[in-house]
């Protein structure tokens, strides 16, 4: 079963792709799309669905994952990062992928153990659950964490039992 993990951010959106084999976890792939701040809006969203729409045909995952975000500094950024949201959204149902979310809390709960834990300690426990050779950006990590979650969530037990 192939999970693709989204961090959305209307500046920087990562994403990651693992495979579950049995109770084994193996990367694929994981990277982040930059938008330009200086192009208007509209445009920048254009180009994450794009970009994820890319991703998706190129590594045909059997579900997405997405963090539900819903803190900001002030309502224009919950604005802008709910749109950023409802492009890769839309990127995964027109793909046809069943879509879930998942809160910071659930990620964090599901790759270290405890809901309160500090990034640092997600990316190490991500770098150690994928057997990375490194930390991978800190958006791609955040991404490839979200896909971990999904893949040792009820959620991903449902897409298994149906798929047989």
């Amino acid at each position: 079963m192939r999970v693709l993990g989204i961090d959305p951010g209307s500046r920087i959106t990562g994403y990651g792709i693992i495979d579950k084999t049995g109770n084994r976890l193996h990367h694929v792939d994981n990277g982040a799309i930059f938008t330009d701040s200086s192009r208007d809006f509209a445009a920048r969203l254009q180009k994450i669905y794009q970009g994820l729409a890319e991703v998706i045909a190129t590594y045909h995952p059997d579900a997405m994952a997405v963090e539900q975000v819903f803190l900001a500094n002030n309502a224009q950024s919950a604005l802008k990062l709910g749109q950023a949201r409802g492009a890769a959204l839309v990127a995964g149902v027109n793909s046809g992928l069943p879509v879930f979310e998942y809160t910071a809390l659930q990620v964090k709960q599901a790759v270290v153990g405890h809901g309160r834990a500090a990034k640092e300690q997600v990316q190490q426990m991500v770098k150690a659950l994928l057997n990375l050779p490194e930390i991978a950006q800190a958006d791609a990590s955040d991404a490839l964490a979200v896909a971990v979650c999904h893949a040792n969530s009820a959620g991903m037990n449902r897409i298994l039992r149906s798929a047989k």
